[in-house]
């Protein structure tokens, strides 16, 4: 099984997949978890190069440079993995280049975003992604004083990713959008009550 989760910095994505880990090893299943972008050295390679605050990065060049760490994290990481059998955890996937590239910096057209990642997923495409929806404020409350180049780029941006991603959670059946103000056991009992019925 191939599990992504996605949602704005601070929606307590890292904590639910690590619940979710250990609740399905639990229960005897073998997982892998990633981040996109992250893996293999190339891809975090480039995870510095983007989140740098020290580099002004052009917009086409961004999202040029998110696909290239992703499609070495699913040749060398994710599809490997799922050949084994492993369900597979990612942080992240390319829902966040449509919303942080397409809708939030507007870098090319969203037709061209979604031809894009499917060329760096190499067509693997997830069986569910779970949605931290999460109110700006109330995520900016949670984010860290020392602002990555992406948690830098304003509420306006934020604002148009959050728009991105409940668009595409009202577009794409796989994904099931939890509300990330909840307290987190309560969050967690909702995607493994979703989650148990797909084992």
């Amino acid at each position: 099984m191939f599990i992504t989760f996605e949602g704005i910095d601070g929606s307590g994505k890292s904590t639910q997949i690590q619940k979710l880990k250990r609740r399905l090893q639990q229960n005897g299943v073998q997982v892998k978890v990633f981040r996109d972008p992250g893996g293999p050295v190339v891809s975090e390679k480039v995870r510095e190069l983007l989140l740098n605050p020290d580099y002004d990065i052009d917009p086409v060049t961004e999202l040029l440079l998110f696909s290239a760490a992703r499609s070495q994290l699913m040749a060398e990481n994710v599809i490997p993995s799922i050949e084994e059998g492993k369900t597979v955890i990612l942080d992240r996937f390319y829902d966040s280049t449509v919303a942080y590239q397409g809708y939030g910096r507007q870098s090319v057209g969203l037709d061209e975003i979604h031809m894009m990642n499917r060329v760096a997923s190499h067509k693997c495409e997830p069986d569910l992604t779970i949605y931290m929806k999460l109110p700006l404020h109330a995520a900016k409350k949670r984010m860290s004083k020392n602002k990555d180049r992406m948690e830098q780029a304003g509420d306006s941006f934020y604002n148009k990713v959050i728009q991105g991603f409940n668009r595409l959670a009202e577009q794409e059946q796989r994904i099931f959008t939890v509300d990330a103000r909840l307290p987190t056991e309560e969050v967690h009992h909702k995607i493994w009550t979703l989650i148990d019925r797909s084992f």
